[in-house]
């Protein structure tokens, strides 16, 4: 006998009044916290309850009553059903100070350490088109709109685009992305208008079988650009097809690549990266300095914004040349050898080898010879004995995960004892917590927000600790 399950409650009139974590709106309902998806404050909506916990509601909008007079047109069609972008109904001076507030609130809520006037944060010039990276999958299930389910053409299921938040099984198809240069669109339409007309087989994520699996576009501001096609299995006439079709029909492409990866998950870190035309890889420029990227390296997706956070790690450490620096997390060594002709020595260590790879060549690339580079875990590498075998630093600048540090890293940055510490990080929360624990040691002299990703709610964060003795 089927059970009656209760339906979740409709909530009526209510007014969103604040911005919560991960992007969410908040509104109040008998004294109960309500975190809403797409909308923002101001709004007056009906609501749809879709969890119900102790301390908190969430529910969806399901009516708009009237419009926050904050409220600006989203500019991509997408917008809503697709993932990303989810604030593109703010204005951007509002997105900059909602971002503003989530880093005071998170080093006040959960630093509760002394801190000065914490700076204004700078936004992007650019707000849309700002991405250097994107990736895209192929589906044979695409997502189907509520404009598709009602509409009385054939419709087609096959889809390239962005994963549905929640279905790792449905993606979007994605027509217009306004995250990366318009030449990313134009090259993922033609092949999916190649593709189609062609019977090239989409990828089915379920009964894994397929063709085509992902595809990875990277551009740089030098005006490069790296194509990497993903296939499932390998068939020579129609891969050499598809890429001489892309290689002929896109000039600007420099570096096009391939992949044979018939693993059950989508990462190509463990796998053969074949170049199929042009160079193994693209070069993008900061302050004079060069930096190779291949198709697994690492590196900030805001080129322009990850210049402006660099210089503001720099001009934090204080250095005059005469400084020895540790880099903590530094992936492919972009901020030690951006920092390295301003100190005495630069000693990076990052837990990725391939990533240690890239930073001796970046080093190597720029004739810089005085950085040491470390792969392993920053908790195993980073030891007493590390320091006291390479000398304590001047300088810590650390950049670590949305996790933050590691309590053992922490202890040991206490041992080592720096003049300064310049914390970078993408997640004020984590920061926050990491810089309590520092409290005893250092104190908070600078804090400068930058905004790496407008239309959504991360932030950057860099703060400047000094020795209190």
């Amino acid at each position: 006998m089927a059970r009656n399950v209760k339906p979740h409650p409709i909530l009526e009139q209510i007014t969103i009044t604040g911005i919560a974590a991960e992007g969410k709106a908040l509104a109040r309902y008998n004294e109960k916290v309500v975190f809403v998806p797409h909308v923002i404050p101001g709004d007056v909506v009906d609501l749809q309850v879709t969890k119900k916990k102790s301390a908190y509601l969430e529910a969806r909008a399901i009516r708009f009553h009237s419009y926050s007079p904050q409220r600006t047109q989203p500019v991509c069609e997408h917008f809503g059903t697709c993932g990303g972008c989810k604030w593109q109904m703010l204005p951007y001076p509002a997105q900059l100070a909602y971002k503003q507030q989530q880093v005071v609130d998170n080093l006040t809520r959960i630093g509760k350490v002394e801190l000065p006037a914490i700076e204004p944060i700078v936004g992007s010039d650019k707000t849309e088109f700002y991405r250097n990276k994107l990736e895209f999958t192929f589906s044979n299930k695409k997502w189907l709109t509520t404009e598709e389910m009602h509409s009385d053409e054939d419709r087609i299921m096959n889809g390239v685009g962005f994963h549905i938040p929640g279905m790792f099984d449905k993606v979007l198809d994605i027509h217009k992305c306004w995250l990366q240069d318009d030449i990313s669109n134009q090259i993922r339409n033609e092949i999916r208008r190649y593709a189609n007309e062609n019977g090239l087989r989409y990828f089915d994520l379920r009964k894994q079988e397929g063709f085509l699996r992902t595809m990875m576009v990277r551009t740089t501001s030098t005006g490069e650009l790296m194509l990497i096609m993903v296939f499932f299995e390998e068939n020579v006439e129609l891969r050499i097809a598809l890429l001489d079709h892309l290689a002929n029909t896109f000039p600007q492409i420099t570096a096009l690549l391939y992949v044979i990866n018939s693993k059950a998950n989508d990462t190509i870190t463990d796998q053969e990266v074949i170049t199929y035309k042009g160079a193994d890889a693209i070069v993008e420029e900061m302050e004079g300095l060069r930096f190779k990227i291949g198709p697994k390296s690492f590196y900030q997706t805001n080129s322009e914004q990850a210049y402006t956070l660099y210089k503001v790690a720099r001009e934090f450490a204080g250095l005059t040349g005469k400084e020895l620096v540790y880099d903590l997390y530094t992936g492919t060594g972009t901020i030690a050898n951006f920092v390295a002709r301003q100190s005495r020595q630069v000693i990076g260590i990052e837990y990725v080898p391939e990533a240690i790879e890239d930073a001796h060549l970046n080093s190597k690339l720029n004739n810089i010879d005085n950085t040491l580079f470390y792969a392993g875990d920053m908790k195993d590498i980073l030891s007493e004995e590390f320091i006291l075998t390479h000398g304590r630093p001047d300088v810590i600048i650390t950049d670590p995960p949305r996790a933050g540090m590691h309590n053992d890293v922490i202890e040991t940055i206490l041992f080592a004892a720096p003049k300064r510490i310049v914390y970078v990080s993408c997640n004020p929360a984590t920061q926050a917590r990491d810089l309590n624990l520092l409290d005893s040691a250092y104190r908070i002299l600078r804090v400068q927000p930058v905004d790496m990703f407008p239309h959504t709610h991360h932030v950057e964060n860099v703060v400047l600790l000094v020795a209190r003795n």
